[in-house]
């Protein structure tokens, strides 16, 4: 039901496409600031499209085939970038460039009313309503299903690795839940909910993104794992290798202030951590484990501080 505005927007757009504006909107006109900025500015929103494509892979234990979880990873991929493309470039057929950027949010309403009417921008803000409804569903599954996964290999506390009688996580869902409605509870103090949301979600994301591109990355230069198929070990080092480098970039382009009001977010995480070493009577930090909590520490008081003091603006 959330595709069906975009398809329909897209549609519209099609039989209405004007080459000649088109053209004019692509070609006319001067830049303003450079090429990289420009690229550097759309980073975050860009991460922000792309987040869920792996929700495959987090319900990867009810797959029948594990090709198939592989499968629908590239075809969500193939999906969300031919609609992220479409949507973006198809509005600078129908209107001019100084128009569509003067659109506030959400410009796709904007962009439908000015071409068939007011109905086209109810049309879209009813598909929105679903569409983050819907979003809010299966993020809150998804959530407590990494919670779960990570309870049942003891990396969390085995209280979130219990199910009630539906197969559910329930306490994964309660903690993830309670998050959740913090988290919108913040947007009420924000000065822009909806970028704030869209940039720090980006910026959160991205931290588990770069660990996941190294850890592939360290594996793949030793050679674990590659006794079956050795071939693959040098395509798999030059993926991972590119993955670290891009999501670098991505958490440059961020910016520091989405990184410390990450770390703030994060570093509460670090009582679970506790609670499932304890659980196991391990060491709770040791080695490299003490750096990662002193930075992530350090990272959350400044951007405590920051908030308190006015420097760090939501």
């Amino acid at each position: 039901a959330k595709v069906i505005p975009i398809l329909v927007f897209i549609v519209i757009l099609i039989f209405g496409f004007r080459m000649d504006l088109f053209q004019a909107n692509l070609y006319g006109g001067g830049l303003e600031g450079n090429i990289f900025e420009q690229v550097r500015a759309t980073m975050l929103v860009t991460v922000f499209v792309f987040i869920g494509i792996e929700g495959a892979s987090v319900y990867s234990r009810y797959a029948k085939k594990r090709s198939d979880v592989g499968q629908a990873t590239i075809l969500g991929f193939i999906v969300v970038t031919t609609l992220m493309v479409l949507v973006s470039m198809l509005p600078y057929a129908v209107l001019a460039r100084a128009d569509v950027a003067g659109m506030r949010q959400p410009s796709m309403a904007a962009v439908l009313e000015s071409v068939v009417g007011h109905w086209g921008a109810v049309f879209v803000s009813v598909g929105l309503l679903v569409s983050v409804l819907g979003a809010y569903l299966a993020w809150s599954l998804i959530c407590a299903e990494v919670l779960f996964t990570a309870a049942k290999t003891r990396d969390m506390p085995s209280v979130f690795a219990k199910e009630n009688a539906n197969r559910v996580p329930a306490n994964a869902l309660w903690l993830t839940n309670i998050v959740v409605q913090l988290l919108v509870i913040s947007t009420y103090f924000s000065r822009d909910a909806f970028a704030l949301m869209l940039n720090l979600t980006s910026a959160m994301s991205l931290i588990p993104y770069l660990f996941v591109a190294a850890y592939g990355f360290m594996i793949s230069k030793r050679g674990e794992g590659y006794q079956v198929r050795p071939e693959e070990r040098r395509r798999d080092l030059i993926m991972a290798a590119i993955a670290v480098i891009y999501t670098v970039f991505m958490i440059y382009a961020g910016g520091l202030k989405f990184i410390l009001l990450s770390a703030v977010l994060y570093a509460p995480g670090t009582a679970l951590y506790v609670w499932a070493r304890r659980e196991q009577n391990k060491a709770v930090l040791i080695g490299s484990d003490w750096i990662i909590f002193i930075v992530v520490a350090i990272g959350a008081l400044v951007g405590i501080y920051g908030l308190a003091s006015g420097a760090i603006a939501l």
